[in-house]
């Protein structure tokens, strides 16, 4: 007998295939798994054309977005008031009189250390200078208006008068010694009986003093109290003078500009100049250099030569360093055009810029001192 074996068709032994996979539990979630994952993909590349695409969608005002619209409406004061030009800010730095009262100017180009308004102790006829009329040296230019000294005035005593030949009769002499008596009372009496009563002298004498016992002396010489025995003559035709106090002004040493035209303000010699911070700090700083300037002067001895002038131009920053000397100009001596760049250097630094100085002047500024040798 013969046998034929017959191989049955490709689908028949997929299904069985499958079929018996399907029957084992952990074959069939392997075939669940795998056919949502293909049929994922087959979601996804169908719709992706879809949602990759982008329209740009225009934006439509709210109501709510027109309302939020309003106007302003000025009154004619305040349109006015708008339209008004700010005034400038003082812009030249000017050293004020001390002495003089505080009184803020309408309108000035000067700033200072102080407020002050033009005033002189005899007006001009129809002056209007914010400056007052001033006796100085001829086409020079000078921001003091008073001249004086930075240091505090002291009581000077006159000098001593010359040795005289006193008579014999006006020399020191040392007075006698005055008698002294106990005052009532004060001068007990005792008797030999132990166990009697003790009794004091009531009688008044002469020449009486709170004085414990009685002193010897002359009954009618003068008593001196507190006062030494010596007794210095005074010549009366020489009497010596009194203590004077020297005034001055807290001022600067100047060299004033001559200013033929003056105002018709009268009072304490004044200029028209407003306070800030920067004219304050200048002001400071400018007193410093003086007095570090004379200073240095002095301990060197220089002799520079009448009328020699020393230009100093720097920079200063917001910490009130002296960053560098840019130039110096001079026709003065090595040793004169020393003094004043160390005046200007060796006080150095002068303080940090407030916040306003820092705001108008920024990091920095250049400064120009002139020095004079009169």
């Amino acid at each position: 007998m013969s046998q034929t074996i017959v191989t049955p068709p490709l689908g028949v032994v997929l299904r069985r295939r499958l079929a018996r996979m399907w029957r084992e539990p952990e074959t069939r979630s392997t075939l669940i798994g795998l056919a949502a994952v293909i049929l994922f993909h087959v979601i996804l590349w169908a719709s992706a054309p879809h949602l990759m695409k982008f329209e740009a969608i225009p934006a439509v005002p709210r109501p709510a977005d027109r309302a939020r619209d309003f106007s302003i409406e000025l009154t004619p004061e305040m349109l006015a008031r708008a339209q008004q030009p700010k005034p400038a800010d003082p812009f030249k730095f000017v050293e004020t009189n001390p002495e003089a009262p505080e009184n803020t100017p309408d309108q000035t180009s000067n700033f200072a250390a102080q407020n002050q308004q033009v005033a002189q102790p005899v007006a001009t006829p129809d002056g209007k200078s914010d400056r007052p009329a001033l006796e100085g040296k001829k086409d020079f230019e000078s921001n003091q208006i008073v001249s004086g000294r930075l240091s505090q005035p002291a009581e000077i005593s006159p000098p001593a008068p010359p040795p005289i030949e006193v008579p014999p009769a006006e020399q020191s002499v040392t007075p006698p010694r005055a008698e002294q008596n106990p005052l009532p009372g004060m001068e007990k009496f005792e008797g030999d009986n132990q166990a009697g009563i003790g009794g004091s002298l009531a009688k008044r004498l002469d020449n009486a003093r709170p004085v414990p016992e009685r002193v010897e002396g002359v009954p009618d010489a003068k008593v001196l109290d507190g006062a030494t025995s010596m007794q210095p003559a005074i010549d009366p035709r020489r009497p010596m003078p009194r203590p004077q106090l020297v005034k001055s002004v807290q001022a600067r040493p100047a060299i004033l500009a001559e200013n033929k035209f003056g105002t018709t303000n009268i009072g304490n010699i004044a200029v028209d100049a407003r306070w800030s911070n920067y004219g304050q700090y200048l002001q400071k700083m400018i007193e410093t250099v003086q007095i570090q300037w004379e200073r240095i002067i002095i301990g060197q001895k220089a002799n520079p030569v009448n009328g020699s002038r020393v230009t100093v131009k720097f920079i200063i920053d917001d910490q009130g360093r002296i960053e560098r000397i840019m130039s110096v100009d001079t026709t003065a001596n090595e040793i004169a055009t020393a003094a004043c760049i160390s005046g200007i250097s060796d006080p150095a630094p002068y303080g940090e810029w407030t916040d306003d100085m820092k705001a108008v002047l920024g990091r920095q500024q250049e400064m120009t001192f002139t020095f004079y040798y009169q």
